[in-house]
Formats: structure tokens, C-alpha cells, sequence
């Protein structure tokens, strides 16, 4: 059982939340109830107005709302905006994002109940993931389509995943709750769905970064490729850490290797395989910068508007605005396409019969095509990744009347992320199939230590490519591989 504070929660601290049940600590609990009953003492006050409170939203703000619709007004609110379309947002990160919002609750700035944060823990304990889809925000006022979505379960309504199977959230079993002041506005504002998003992409693309490196050693190997371009003095006179951290790790995948050791012929190598250190360091340099803004979101109050108790203010602002995400995404996408990119160009060379290798990886080309249309599958998700990095952020479009005039589109960064990071998953896990393949060439000469272990685990799940088969299958148990596989 993890115990949900203010404190702050790392990206790698909530890998261990998602692995287990969670429950509100004391300090959680006090914070919720003491900012619920001052905003009830606030509501008993005459003539007060305070947006989305007791008022309608976006333009509709000059309209007060009576005390006798307070309640009606947030169960309008959360059915009139739960109109999202398109894909449904995968469980994995519907789960993230109960749990992001119940973060979002336990500073004491929402005005929620302790009843509906408790509800939100039961969904997210017992593995009941509301149904919310892909398409719908703008990523200012909040997530508030796909957040409403989320919500609609604890009203009884809309749809939930229990177990994997799909059923109306009135088939659970709960009583419905009654909304009261706020708490429909608390629930809908907020980054919780883009920054869902980018915590899941980001624990991803931590593994990827790795596999990406050993990958790329195994290919160099293949490739024959000299290791000179990886000694610490270039790198270190550049100065960029992932540059360096690249360079290293590479040397010590290939620590030993009969193969690394031999006479090269070649002068130099091409960029796929020279730059390495330049191209993956620059993607780790921006992961590394991105993780600190995502986890600043993690622990962010992301609501409108706010409750201070302690200060007797109820202030309506812009945190809900989702461009601090929106244009790391953007940044995110790119930098992780980048990986796709050059391990693309290491698969084509490592296909094109050069250095001794035969064509497409098999020894009876011409009558087998062997690896040839695994490089048109890796080429055509780099194209469609660079479709995909034409950045969200830079767009937006006036709504609610042209009171929210800016938004930051950063959902659709969220979104698109998503896309590259499998897409990458995709085109790394050919190169690993054709690497893998290529190496068997240069035997007997043996690879590193790590390296052979890699290709022995490798080897009992694919087998060799003697003939032309279904490479379908390879490369998704390559997939699988680069999952299950321990680096």
C-alpha cells in the first residue's frame, strides 16, 4: 500500500504506485476536509460570486447560478462536456491519470470532497478504469473532454473496463454521488490526461533509450564498424552529457569482443553508425530535461479555480493551461524519433551487402528476399513519425466564444507522442532482428559477453532466417523481446 501526501512523487517513484494499491495519509485527508468546509462556510455567504462555483463557464461566466442549482450545475457540467470521440485512451494510462488527479486533490486547493477522492481510490484499487477517448481537448481550461469522461462513473454514468471487459459504471455496484459546489470544475480542470500521456511515454522511452544503445552495438559489430569515434577525449571536449554517457555505455557493450578487436579496412564509417554518441546522447540530454517538467506537472495543482484557506482567497487563474507540456511533448516526439531515424539507416546498411555480408541477410538471395521489405517497414514509420512531429503547440483555435482565446493543443502532443514512441519500439525492434542476423555472419569471431548474452536470449525466441517466412511474426516477438527481456 503506497500512501498518497503531498510529498513529491519521481517518475521512477510512480512506477512502485502503479504496482500497488494506494490510500490517502492523514496530512491528505486534513488538507481535503479543511479546504471543503471552508469553501461550504464561503457558499453560506450573500452576494459572493465565484467562477465556476457559482457561476456558468467560459463565456457563460456572468451567469450566477442560485444556491438551490449548485449542484445541478456540476452534474451538467461534467455530462455536457464529456463528448470525446475517437480511440479510447488505453488503460494503462486511464490508470495514471486516476492517480495523477487524486495527486492533484491531496494539497488542499480544490474544494473536493473526501467522498469522491475515496470513490476515485476504490476505481483505481480495484482496477476500474472509466472509458475516456482520445480526441476532445485542447489542453486549456484543462483536459476537460477526456477528465469528464473519467468522471461520468462516479454519477453512475458512462462506461468502465473492469478486468478487461467493458460495462455501464452503473452495472458496479456504487451509489451515485451528489456534486456539490466545485467539485464538478475540480474534476474536469487540469493537465492530468496530456501529463498521463507523458509519464507513461516517458517510462517507456526510458527502456527504449537503453535497448537503443545495445542495439546499435550489435549492428556496429555486425557492420564490422570501427570503434575509434567512440573514445572519451572526442566526447569530452564537446562537453554534452548524453553524448558522453552514449559513448561509454557503447564501449562497455562491446567490452572484449573478438570481432571489435580485428584490422579495419575502412577509414571511416558512415554517420548511422560514426554519430551515434551524438544523435542518441541528444535524445537521452532531452528526456532528461522533459522528465523534470513532467514531474513538476506530477506534483502540480492544476485546478480553477483555487482555494487558500489560510488565506481566505478563492483565486481563479490559468494553471490548467497545458503549455509547459505541450511544447516539451512536441520536444519529446522529436527527440525519440530521432532514435527511429538513424536505426533506420543502420538496418539499410546492414541489408545492402556490404563488408562482407550478404544481401538482405540470407545466403540464397535472389530466390529469398530475406530481410529486404523488414527496411520498406522501418522506412515507412520514420515517414509517418516525421508526420507525426509536425508540433501541436504551435496551433491553436479560439473556443467558448473567444473567452479561452489561446490553448495550447497539448493533448494532441499527447496523443501523437504516444504514436511515435510505439512507432520507435517498432523500427528498433528490426534493426535488433536484422543485427542479430547479420552478426551470425562474422562467426566464428565472437562479439562481447553482454552481447552474446543478448543474441543467445534473442535466438530462443527467433530463430536464424535460413529461408524467406513470415517476418511479421519475428518482428513482433522482437517486440516482445525488447518488453520482457531484462537489460
Amino acid at each position: 500500500m503506497q500512501k498518497i501526501n503531498t510529498q513529491f512523487i519521481s517518475l521512477s517513484d510512480i512506477e512502485k504506485y502503479l504496482n500497488s494499491d494506494i490510500s490517502l495519509d492523514e496530512s491528505a485527508i486534513q488538507n481535503i476536509i479543511k479546504c471543503r468546509e471552508y469553501l461550504d462556510a464561503k457558499m453560506q455567504e450573500e452576494n459572493k460570486t465565484y467562477y465556476g462555483i457559482n457561476t456558468g463557464f467560459g463565456s457563460l461566466c456572468h451567469v450566477k447560478i442560485s444556491k438551490e442549482d449548485i449542484e445541478q450545475l456540476q452534474e451538467n457540467l461534467v455530462l455536457s462536456h464529456a463528448c470525446g470521440v475517437g480511440n479510447e485512451v488505453p488503460q494503462e494510462i486511464v490508470k495514471v491519470m486516476l492517480l495523477l488527479k487524486i495527486k492533484n486533490f491531496v494539497y488542499g486547493n480544490s474544494g473536493i470532497s473526501l467522498d469522491v477522492v475515496n470513490r476515485l481510490i476504490d476505481f483505481y484499487n480495484q482496477g476500474i478504469y472509466p472509458v475516456a477517448y482520445q480526441l476532445g481537448s485542447l489542453g486549456a481550461s484543462g483536459d476537460l473532454a477526456p477528465l469528464a469522461h473519467l468522471s461520468l462513473p462516479l454519477l453512475n454514468k458512462g462506461h468502465v473496463y473492469l478486468n478487461g471487459v467493458k460495462k455501464a459504471a452503473s452495472e458496479l455496484g456504487f451509489s451515485p454521488l451528489k456534486l456539490q459546489s466545485k467539485e464538478g470544475l475540480a474534476l474536469l480542470n487540469g493537465t492530468q490526461f496530456m501529463n498521463s500521456y507523458a509519464v507513461w511515454c516517458l517510462l517507456k522511452i526510458k527502456r527504449l533509450i537503453q535497448w537503443a544503445d545495445i542495439i546499435a552495438s550489435i549492428s556496429l559489430e555486425a557492420y564490422d564498424a570501427t570503434l575509434e569515434p567512440f573514445t572519451a577525449q572526442i566526447h569530452q571536449i564537446r562537453n554534452h552529457q548524453g553524448q558522453q554517457d552514449v559513448a561509454k555505455n557503447i564501449l562497455e557493450i562491446v567490452a572484449g569482443s573478438e570481432i571489435a578487436k580485428r584490422p579495419k579496412t575502412q577509414v571511416q564509417d558512415p554517420y548511422s553508425f560514426r554519430c551515434i554518441p551524438q544523435v542518441h546522447g541528444a535524445t537521452r540530454d532531452a528526456v532528461n530535461h522533459i522528465e523534470k517538467i513532467v514531474e513538476q506537472e506530477m506534483n502540480a495543482v492544476t485546478d480553477n479555480p483555487l482555494v487558500f484557506p489560510d488565506d481566505d482567497m478563492i483565486l481563479s487563474g490559468g494553471n490548467f493551461h497545458g503549455q509547459p507540456l505541450a511544447i516539451n511533448l512536441d520536444f519529446l516526439a522529436i527527440a525519440i524519433a530521432e532514435l527511429a531515424n538513424i536505426s533506420e539507416r543502420r538496418i539499410y546498411l546492414l541489408i545492402g551487402g556490404q563488408r562482407g555480408l550478404p544481401p538482405f541477410l540470407v545466403q540464397s538471395a535472389g530466390l529469398d528476399s530475406g530481410f529486404m521489405i523488414a527496411q520498406y517497414t522501418a522506412a515507412s514509420i520514420v515517414s509517418k513519425n516525421k508526420q507525426l512531429c509536425t508540433p501541436a503547440s504551435v496551433d491553436s483555435i479560439i473556443s467558448s466564444n473567444g473567452q479561452e482565446d489561446h490553448v495550447s493543443m497539448g493533448a494532441n502532443a499527447a496523443t501523437k507522442l504516444y504514436e511515435v514512441v510505439q512507432n520507435t519500439e517498432f523500427v528498433l525492434a528490426i534493426e535488433l532482428l536484422n543485427a542479430v542476423q547479420a552478426i551470425e555472419f562474422r562467426r566464428p569471431a565472437k562479439s562481447s559477453s553482454k552481447i552474446e548474452n543478448i543474441i543467445s536470449a534473442f535466438r530462443e525466441v527467433i530463430p536464424f532466417m535460413e529461408k524467406d517466412r513470415i517476418i511479421h511474426d519475428d518482428i513482433m516477438n522482437s517486440v516482445k523481446f525488447l518488453n520482457e527481456q531484462k537489460i
